[in-house]
């Protein structure tokens, strides 16, 4: 059986950040009823050295983007990670899945075993399609929208289980 690397990734990508976007609204709403700052919120992290909740918005939306245009053969857009709250962080999710929806199905053919090249941390990588994605983009984009979950759970907003998954 062929593994349609459009259906492994895009799909999954497309509903985790409809998640993401959804538990913004949720953040931003209990902010606005407890009378919080959004941005103790949205600057909030879980450990000193970890990236505040902006970042890691706007990470997981980078590893999607990027997994959708490298698969796809076509360039990925470069966004300026200027977002300080939670519309602009909702906009470049909407942003991400715009682009993402460019990207169709046909021009994944192949990628599975095309080559992904990448420079991370200063060093440079070379992936097949499937390695990148099984390697590199799920485990990076579910950890940084785990991390965003995480922080504004322990910050007290009101999420749960089914807030991350969505619907099945």
């Amino acid at each position: 059986m062929a593994i349609s690397m459009y259906e492994t990734t895009i799909p999954a990508l497309r509903k985790m950040l409809g998640n993401l976007s959804a538990i913004l609204s949720k953040a931003e709403a209990h902010a606005t009823a407890r009378k919080i700052d959004p941005a103790v919120l949205l600057q909030s992290r879980l450990f000193p050295d970890m990236f505040a909740l902006t970042k890691q918005v706007q990470i997981a939306c980078d590893f999607a983007k990027g997994a959708a245009g490298r698969l796809a053969g076509a360039e990925v857009p470069k966004y300026e990670d200027n977002e300080t709250t939670f519309d602009q962080l909702r906009s470049r999710i909407a942003k991400t899945l715009a682009f993402m929806e460019t990207c169709k199905q046909a021009q994944f053919a192949g990628a599975e075993a095309r080559a992904v090249k990448l420079t991370m941390g200063g060093k440079g990588y070379e992936f097949t399609g499937l390695d990148y994605v099984n390697h590199v983009v799920f485990p990076n984009f579910y950890f940084h929208v785990t991390t965003a979950y995480d922080i504004l759970r322990h910050n007290g907003v009101e999420l749960g289980k089914a807030d991350f998954v969505g619907e099945i």
